[in-house]
């Protein structure tokens, strides 16, 4: 079972989509726990203030360094992997995804202001991630996609656990377009070869399509993949 916790300053937030269809009976099942970590909790003052002016100056506040690593300490569990939610950080991939999903236990932080005291980083020995290079107004959102990319590759979440290896990014390529019922649909007809029960036709024609996808969308995916193959 893969135990996740959220730190937070919106602890409303959650579990949200993620107590839902699929991940909702998961949860059911405990192949996955989640717990919510009200960061404000921590805070000693009576105005339970979690933020403070940056030094040397500049605009925004930054989320207090003594307050956020109280609510570390206080609940994450020896050699947990804590990330924390940032532009900065390494970006976030579905191998990201992958190795993140054979963890026991993951922490994530969502940061809120101008970002968290840089000391708090090292300290706790948290790692930063990204989504990519663009700004949210909080890690909450980001916390919800870092999670549904992790708990659909836990085994038993999908029910078929087959179901993710044709996707995007699994064999480095772009997924091939999919069709379903009716085979005409607005005078727009289904390729012929996914009619043919030609299965190793079927293979290599979601594969040329993947290719050409990649090539047109992805150029940089596509460089990676003409390197290993």
């Amino acid at each position: 079972m893969l135990r996740a916790q959220i730190f937070t300053l919106y602890p409303e937030f959650f579990p949200g989509p993620l107590s839902k269809g699929l991940y909702g009976k998961a949860m059911s099942k405990k192949l996955w726990d989640l717990k919510v970590v009200n960061i404000r909790d921590y805070a000693t003052d009576k105005h339970k203030t979690v933020d403070d002016t940056p030094y040397g100056g500049g605009s925004g506040m930054l989320m207090k360094p003594d307050v956020l690593a109280k609510s570390i300490d206080e609940n994450v569990v020896k050699n947990e992997r804590i990330f924390y939610l940032s532009p900065k950080g390494k970006l976030f991939d579905q191998n990201f995804a992958k190795d993140l999903s054979k963890e026991q236990s993951i922490s994530l932080i969502c940061g809120h202001f101008e970002g968290v005291d840089e000391r708090i980083l090292s300290t706790r020995k948290i790692e930063e991630i990204s989504l990519g290079d663009f700004v949210l107004s909080g890690g909450e959102t980001a916390a919800y996609v870092v999670l549904d990319s992790i708990l659909r590759l836990l085994p038993g979440v999908l029910g078929n656990d087959q179901s993710t290896n044709d996707e995007s990014f699994e064999n480095g390529l772009l997924e091939y377009p999919q069709y379903t019922k009716p085979p005409i649909w607005e005078e727009k007809s289904v390729p012929d070869v996914l009619l043919s029960g030609d299965h190793a036709k079927i293979k290599d024609w979601r594969l040329s399509q993947s290719e050409a996808i990649t090539r047109v969308r992805r150029p940089d995916l596509w460089e990676k993949y003409n390197k290993k193959n």
